[in-house]
């Protein structure tokens, strides 16, 4: 396999990663511990959300053809006003990952020189998809700490859970 295709689908695979951390993550809470914030100068969960997914749409939105920084988004309004219903909460949190996964199943060898700009910076497509798995790794490491912080000893970890490292390699390596 091929460096571009090979690292397409590295990075498919690790924004599919994150997803399900942040969609365990929601399982568990009811909108109201979404909507929670441990102060008024701190993000609550849907507005963690609510950052992101207007981050997705901007940057992946036309990803090959236009700034990543849209002139429709409005970054400060993300902060603000958090979704009304789980319903709006939930529509949201997939519209912004069906962009980005779109956007990435442009991508291909044909085009993977293409440059990207994000507020007018020049990135190669690498450089582009590193720093929005990195950023989206950032919010969804909040979103699964917040989550914990709520449920307490309820808490059901969505991946491997402390104290479960031995019994997770018996499992994966069969001893």
């Amino acid at each position: 396999m091929d460096f571009t295709t090979n690292y397409l689908k590295s990075s498919k695979f690790e924004f599919q990663r994150y997803k399900i951390l942040g969609d365990r993550s929601f399982e568990q809470l009811t909108f109201e511990q979404i909507r929670w914030q441990p102060s008024v100068h701190d993000n609550s969960i849907a507005l963690i959300v609510k950052h992101m997914v207007g981050n997705m749409l901007s940057r992946w939105t036309n990803f090959l053809k236009e700034d990543g920084e849209k002139s429709w988004r409005h970054r400060e309004n993300e902060f603000q006003a958090p979704y009304e219903n789980r319903r709006e909460f939930l529509a949201a949190w997939e519209e912004g990952w069906s962009c980005l996964f779109n956007a990435l199943d442009s991508v291909n060898t044909e085009n993977f020189d293409a440059p990207v700009f994000i507020r007018s910076e020049h990135h190669t497509i690498t450089e582009a998809i590193n720093r929005q798995l990195a950023h989206y790794a950032n919010h969804v490491g909040q979103i699964v700490y917040l989550s914990k912080m709520i449920k307490g000893e309820d808490w059901i970890s969505p991946s491997i859970p402390k104290g479960g490292s031995i019994e997770f390699n018996k499992k994966k390596f069969g001893s």
